[in-house]
């Protein structure tokens, strides 16, 4: 009886430990997961579904790490974050700019991209026609072309030199400068080049115009796909070559964001007219404003501007990324104060090993968006 009496106490105190041991897993906290809906292309909903590259990367993440969560809808990033900083939130899901000033603030998750800002700027067709007209045939493309004709009609003459074409019967039926038209339109443009020369010096010439018309061909491509197109984009850009360039101008941006805190802070430091700061909840109802000609630019963030320029339907203005990379921050989920330790280390571990697998590439590439850089 007194070996049962002191057995007892143990067995009750190792099934106890056993179920110690096992509260921790069956009773994992179910994680407060906060999102921006509308900022596309990193989070919005669509018919009730959660959709973007941040979500789908969170799903990723929440299903590597076993995590369960429950997803909470906010109205701004600035929202999101300062739900997240007084504990309502445990992370905050999003293409979440890691600022200075946030990071003073926030923790944040291993970055899994990086992105800059850019201004967009909308510009009717008829401009676009305009500019790309006038670059089209600018001062450069003449000298090309003048230059190619001069060099040609200079083959021309050496060649009816050496194959003596004054005397050519054709010459005399046909006249002289009807002659040399002749020979000078078939050492342009190539077809009966066999036909105009008969001795060796002849083919000669007849060789060096082939060049002539490869090189001169090889430049003017490269004229109208790099220099038309850089110069067109430059004549609808106006006068913004920079972040400053903005002053004076009605420039919209979302509340809270990177975005509005960089045109406060050029504001401050301006010495000229200041920048009316605009501020919008959506970009695409920054967009219908720069349409209808309420604001001059938008700055936002490079990929989400990038993606509505994507998916506007075409219309009798053209929006178009006057200004890239500015500012680039790395981006990343920001962690609530209640959240665990090791939750937190569960969740960059993931990020880790899905961005060496490639997979915030993936995600961007299905969504139509080329990558950039992933740090």
């Amino acid at each position: 009886m007194g070996c049962v009496s002191w057995r007892r106490p143990l067995l009750v105190l190792a099934i106890g430990g056993l179920l110690l041991q096992a509260l921790p897993a069956a009773a994992t906290p179910v994680l407060r997961v906060g999102l921006v809906e509308g900022a596309r292309p990193c989070s919005w909903r669509e018919a009730g579904v959660w959709r973007g590259l941040a979500v789908e990367l969170w799903v990723r993440i929440a299903g590597q790490a076993q995590f369960p969560y429950v997803l909470q809808s906010w109205p701004s990033t600035a929202a999101l974050l300062e739900a997240t900083e007084r504990g309502q939130v445990d992370v905050a899901v999003g293409c979440i700019n890691v600022s200075p000033d946030r990071l003073s603030r926030i923790t944040f998750s291993l970055p899994f991209q990086e992105d800059g800002l850019a201004v967009m700027v909308a510009s009717s067709r008829f401009d676009l026609g305009r500019a790309f007209l006038s670059s089209l045939f600018g001062p450069l493309l003449l000298q090309l072309l003048g230059g190619f004709l001069l060099v040609i009609a200079a083959l021309g003459l050496l060649l009816w030199k050496l194959e003596t074409y004054r005397d050519h019967p054709d010459t005399v039926a046909h006249g002289r400068r009807r002659s040399f038209s002749k020979l000078f339109q078939i050492l342009a443009t190539g077809p009966g080049s066999n036909t105009i020369s008969t001795t060796s010096r002849g083919q000669a010439i007849v060789i060096v115009a082939y060049l002539v018309r490869i090189v001169s061909s090889s430049l003017l491509v490269g004229y109208l796909t790099v220099n038309v197109v850089r110069e067109t984009q430059g004549k609808t850009m106006g006068h913004l070559r920079s972040i400053t360039d903005l002053q004076g101008q009605r420039v919209a941006v979302r509340p809270g964001s990177v975005s509005e805190a960089l045109l406060q802070d050029l504001n401050a430091r301006a010495t000229g007219a200041p920048v009316v700061i605009r501020r919008v909840f959506s970009l695409d109802v920054a967009l219908e404003r720069l349409e209808r000609n309420q604001l001059d630019a938008v700055l936002a963030d490079n990929l989400q501007l990038m993606d509505l320029v994507l998916r506007r339907p075409r219309g009798r203005l053209v929006p178009s990324l006057v200004l890239q990379g500015i500012h680039p921050e790395s981006q990343a989920f920001a962690f609530g104060p209640d959240l665990p330790a090791a939750s937190a280390e569960r969740i960059d571990l993931a990020i880790s090993t899905l961005k060496r697998s490639g997979v915030v590439s993936e995600l961007r590439e299905q969504m139509g968006l080329s990558d950039r850089s992933e740090p």
